[in-house]
């Protein structure tokens, strides 16, 4: 019966995520979708018990009237009906509608409804563009969808479930005192009125506060998280101590945000409880007074004072879910700038798959600019044939990462287009653009997770024969074998760690290598692909790497002149433009800018002059 319930929202469904909205009720509206009839189901039980509970204190005080006015044989007499159908209710129809109501709320909803946002949420982000991940810090972004699934969860079940429950419950309240005499009433109404003011003078303010604080917590834990994410670094340079201070400046921010928000919360409570101290003495006196008169019953001096101290505890029930209610909606405005920004870079809605049957590369008056008004590059065209090997050549900055990442699309042009076989590539689906791609980088990122794994990433139907025999060429396996871990797995089941920590640069070049071995590719990048690399090891992989070049189309880059001058063409790019190219020889023999590289390279490395 749990399975029925569990199953009756998708958390994990396959269509594909589009760009939430950015107002805070669209935003909600957005991630409800699917979950319309659970939430209403919801609401409807609240609204059912909330009247059943009413009832209950009334028919306690009628008790209470019988008992007083009638004998035991009478009683039963009178009123042995109505007293068999209250047992009815609490022994058979309550339990059903709390199971239904707790099944539907815990079952249904609390768990696959903010898994849902986060799954949807996790794949729309997986689609933003480099920039969006290098303008922020990756443990902010986690947090910020951890943070909206439950806020945007806990906004839609407190609006529908509290706001429903205590709205049917108030006027039912109102309607049972007021039976006795409209003037038990009155206290009720002056209550209500001055609740409702009370909560509109510290609940936007809690709201607001707890906007800031949202934004405080992430700032505080992307603090922390790069911290420990660039621990070498804090070690190598003995700054623990200023990553501390760094740390507690976060800290200190969220906290003052803290302090704000319980000084809203101390006025709120205090307030709160005020008015119930008067609301209960207030019904207690008029009750009596109307009794002494014998305007009303005992029954209903007891239901109406009953009443109010359920009201007591129920109020302070209700401002602390109000004020976690606004408290979410602040997180959820707060998450909302991080996650509905619209991607950068998308498929054209009729992208097709790449086709690559050559591999000829064309650059075409590509300008590319980062948002800057000045351009990186402004006006390159390249031809690169099929099967052509290239290494680009130039000191940093002249544009040679950018035309590589231009090629992968990680940004789109500010003008030209790219080709590949023909095709534009900004007109291809991005997946398989990259999936035409194989790409070594000199600063090689390993995902936290079995060497197995990160190796299977470049072709993860690959056979374990297949794998094996790419690390064998990238000179991997012998280093492989004596890996292990915390946790006792040994060789290719061993985690690596975050980004590779726990291997050493080589080390995770190796492991690249034989990724990219492993995909096949037709089209090869490599961005200084063996400078983590000691001379022996890089000798020891060239011919693998040889071996990899073989029918491919060749971008190479390098500082390390040595490595890339067998390419059969070298183009030398200086201020975002070509001003060079041609074989090694043909450049020495020109006496330009490649000449003086060559000449002043110093232990392999291009001088900075």
């Amino acid at each position: 019966m749990f399975r029925l319930f569990e199953k009756i929202i998708d958390p994990f469904p396959e269509e594909e995520p589009k760009q939430p909205p950015s107002s805070l009720y669209q935003f909600c509206r957005h991630h409800i979708r699917g979950m319309e009839w659970p939430l209403i189901t919801m609401g409807i039980l609240s609204a059912i018990l909330a009247v059943i509970e009413v009832y209950m204190f009334g028919f306690m005080g009628d008790l209470i009237d019988w008992l007083s006015t009638e004998t035991p044989s009478s009683l039963y007499q009178n009123h042995g009906s109505e007293l068999f159908w209250f047992g009815v209710l609490l022994l058979v129809g309550l339990p059903i509608l709390v199971f239904l109501h707790a099944a539907v709320l815990h079952l249904a909803l609390l768990g696959n409804f903010p898994m849902q946002i986060r799954w949807m949420s996790h794949r729309y982000l997986l689609k933003q563009s480099m920039s969006f991940y290098q303008n922020d810090f990756a443990g902010r972004i986690a947090t910020k969808v951890m943070q909206t699934s439950l806020a945007v969860r806990e906004t839609v079940m407190k609006l529908l479930d509290v706001m429903v429950y205590v709205g049917v419950y108030a006027v039912s309240i109102l309607v049972l005192v007021a039976q006795s005499d409209y003037r038990m009433m009155l206290p009720l109404l002056a209550w209500i009125v001055c609740y409702s003011l009370i909560l509109y003078f510290f609940i936007p303010r809690l709201k607001r506060i707890s906007t800031i604080q949202a934004d405080a917590r992430a700032e505080m834990t992307g603090r922390v998280v790069d911290s420990y994410t660039n621990i070498a670094t804090v070690k190598l340079f003995s700054h623990s101590q200023r990553e501390a201070s760094y740390a507690k400046e976060g800290m200190n921010s969220f906290l003052q945000t803290v302090y704000t928000q319980m000084r809203y919360a101390t006025g709120l409570s205090f307030g709160v409880d005020v008015i119930n101290y008067l609301l209960i003495f207030a019904l207690g006196f008029i009750g009596i007074w109307l009794w002494t008169g014998e305007l009303i019953t005992a029954g209903a001096i007891a239901v109406a004072v009953s009443l109010a101290l359920r009201l007591n505890g129920m109020s302070q029930w209700i401002m602390w879910e109000m004020s976690a209610l606004f408290e979410n909606i602040g997180t959820v405005a707060d998450g909302i700038t991080t996650l509905s920004q619209p991607q950068d870079v998308v498929d054209a809605p009729d992208a097709k798959p790449l086709e690559v049957t050559r591999g000829k590369i064309e650059f075409e008056h590509m300008a590319f600019h980062y948002g800057k008004a000045s351009g990186v590059i402004d006006d390159l065209s390249l031809n690169i044939k099929p099967g052509e090997k290239v290494g680009l050549v130039g000191r940093s900055g002249a544009g040679k990462s950018t035309l590589v990442n231009s090629l992968l699309r990680f940004h789109d042009l500010a003008g030209g287009r790219i080709l590949i076989d023909g095709q534009d590539i900004s007109k291809v689906q991005q997946e398989s653009l990259r999936a035409q791609i194989g790409m070594v980088t000199q600063d090689t990122s390993l995902l936290h997770r079995s060497v197995r794994e990160n190796i299977l990433y470049g072709h993860p139907t690959a056979t374990e024969q297949e794998m094996v025999q790419a690390t064998l060429q990238a000179e991997a396996d012998e280093f492989i074998q004596t890996l292990s871990d915390l946790e006792g797995r040994v060789g290719y089941d061993a985690k690596v760690g975050e980004r590779g920590v726990k291997l050493s640069g080589g080390q995770r070049q190796r492991i690249a290598i034989a990724r990219v071995l492993l995909k096949d590719a037709p089209i090869l990048v490599l961005d200084e692909a063996t400078s983590a690399l000691d001379s022996e090891v890089e000798a020891s992989i060239q011919k693998s790497l040889t071996q990899l070049m073989e029918n491919k189309t060749v971008i190479a880059i390098a500082h390390r002149l040595s490595t890339i001058a067998a390419m059969d063409r070298l183009i030398v790019m200086d201020k975002g433009a070509i001003v060079e190219q041609g074989t090694h020889q043909e450049l020495i023999e020109y006496g330009g800018i490649y000449a003086h590289l060559w000449a002043h390279q110093t232990g392999g490395y291009i001088g900075e002059e």
